[in-house]
Parts: C-alpha cells; structure tokens; sequence
C-alpha cells in the first residue's frame, strides 16, 4: 500500500526518485544515504506530536461536553438558587483574601458555571459537534502524515563524485545543493548527545562564502548557500574522509569548475601561430620604415 501511496504523490508532485549524479569522472560516484535510526527519530518526533494534538483535542472536546452538562444543569435549576449571592460589602481580612487566592476545585466550577451562563444555547453543542469533526479529521490524517515522514526519509540522497558532491531532499518543498570541489572550505562533523546514542552523525560541508554560519546553529536550520548538510548518516566519517581526500586530489590535480565555461585564457597552439605571425609582419613593416625616418632628419 504505501509504495502505492508513493508511486502517486511522486507522481503528481513531479519528484523524481533519485537525482541525477553530479559532474565527476565515471565510476567515481559514491552514493550515502540517512541512517535507520535517523528514521526512527523522525518517527518518534511524529509520534510525540500527533499524540500531543490527541490529548489536546480529547481534552477540549471533554471541557465542552462538560460546560453542555452544566448549562443544562443550570438552567433547569429555580430561578433563586441559580442567581449567585451577592457579595458582601467592605473589605475583606488579610486572611480571607489569602485564602481566596488559593486554588481550588470549586473554582473551575464557577468559571465553567460563569461560562456556562454567557454562552448561547446552541453554542456549546455546536461547539463539540465541530470539535469531534476535528478528531475524525485527525484520525483520517494519520497515515497520510506518517507516509510524509517516511517518504522524506528515503527521498534523501547524498551523492559524492571525485569532483562535486550533490544532496537532495525534501517532498513538498524540494532542495538540492550541488557543490564544486573547486569552492569547497571545510567539512566538519557534528553530533548531539541524541544523536550520539543512536549512532547517527551529521556531516556540514561549507563553500566559500559560508563563514558566517554560527557554530551553535541546529542542524537542522544549518542549511543555508553556501553550507550543505548530510543529516542523520552512520558513516559520517567515513564521509567525512572520502571527501577531504578527494578534495586533496583534486586540489593537487589542478582541476578547474567543472561547471565553469567561460573562455580559457591561455593561448591554442593555432592563436599563438597567428600571434607570431602578426608580430613578423608588424616587425618587418617597422624595419621598412626605419631608413626613411633616417632621411628626414
């Protein structure tokens, strides 16, 4: 069912499933993806989320099936014992008014009482019938946010070339970075204690322009121009060390961007013909000249 479910939201949101590799030799392509427990941990934030929205709409739901008794209640007393005594004159002991401020009971069933009498007849029913549209809305919604979570998960792709790297992520909103060795600064590895229990590891890779990126930043808001991150991996320093050395070869190669096509400047063997050339002829015709400025003087 969910590759199903997958096939259609790729589908309609025109994702491909992989990303196609960046500009490097051939074979040179290594391919890293996020660890299972980086899943897992996507997966329990959801389940503390969706279980907080839970309680919150089952207690909501319960507060105005209580204020519906309670109009009820209220309104079928006599018209005496309904109204509230009125409240003494003067002002009150120290005492009295201390003990007053404390908590009680009592106090949440005169303001659900207060609120009870203010609120229409036809409100608090209302009220609750949309409050248990909400649960249904919530239930149906569940398996529809789970399947974004895992599609997030398997829609992350790291890819590593001998001269770029590549990652891609992200459904609704997709980001891709792709990075040239040739702007490439630093890689540094960073790990929260969380992640350090489950044996999972982020991978910060930071292009020229990218100085000012805090070092406290969370990992998840590290994401910027000039700043790539390969979140939740397991091998990170294996990464980590796959790409320092391939940045050392290519540093040592004296290879260019490999995306840059602006004109070479140094000269073909055809251009420096023509140049020699140019120089004979402008050198001949100089030579030329030279006794005939000799006679005018």
């Amino acid at each position: 069912m969910f590759d199903r479910l997958r096939a259609v939201v790729l589908h309609y949101l025109r994702v491909p499933l992989a990303p196609a590799a960046p500009a490097g030799a051939p074979g040179s392509l290594r391919t890293f993806r996020a660890g299972r427990n980086y899943y897992r941990l996507r997966l329990a934030r959801w389940f503390l989320t969706q279980l907080a929205a839970l309680v919150g709409i089952l207690v909501s739901v319960a507060f105005f099936h209580y204020l519906r008794n309670e109009s009820e209640r209220i309104r079928n007393l006599p018209v005496a014992s309904a109204n509230p005594e009125p409240a003494p004159t003067g002002e009150p002991p120290a005492a009295e008014r201390k003990a007053k401020r404390k908590s009680s009971p009592k106090d949440f069933e005169r303001v659900a009482a207060h609120v009870a009498r203010q609120v229409p007849v036809w409100a608090l029913p209302a009220l609750a019938a949309f409050e248990i549209l909400v649960l249904i809305g919530f239930l149906l919604s569940l398996p529809v946010s789970y399947s974004l979570v895992r599609l997030d998960y398997e829609l992350r792709w790291y890819l590593v070339t001998d001269r770029s790297l590549r990652i891609r992520q992200g459904i609704w909103g997709l980001h891709e970075m792709t990075m040239s060795f040739a702007n490439l600064q630093q890689v540094v590895v960073t790990q929260g204690p969380l992640q350090r229990l489950l044996g999972i590891a982020n991978v910060r890779v930071q292009s020229a322009g990218g100085g000012g990126q805090e070092e406290g930043a969370s990992h998840e808001s590290s994401d910027s121009l000039h700043t790539a991150v390969f979140h939740g991996v397991e091998n990170a320093s294996e990464i980590r060390d796959l790409i320092l050395e391939r940045l050392r070869l290519f540093r040592e190669a004296g290879l260019g961007d490999p995306d840059d096509t602006s004109v070479s400047l140094a000269p073909t063997g055809a251009s420096l013909q023509q140049a020699a050339s140019r120089l004979l002829e402008e050198t001949r015709a100089l030579r030329a000249a030279w006794p005939r400025a000799d006679t005018h003087v």
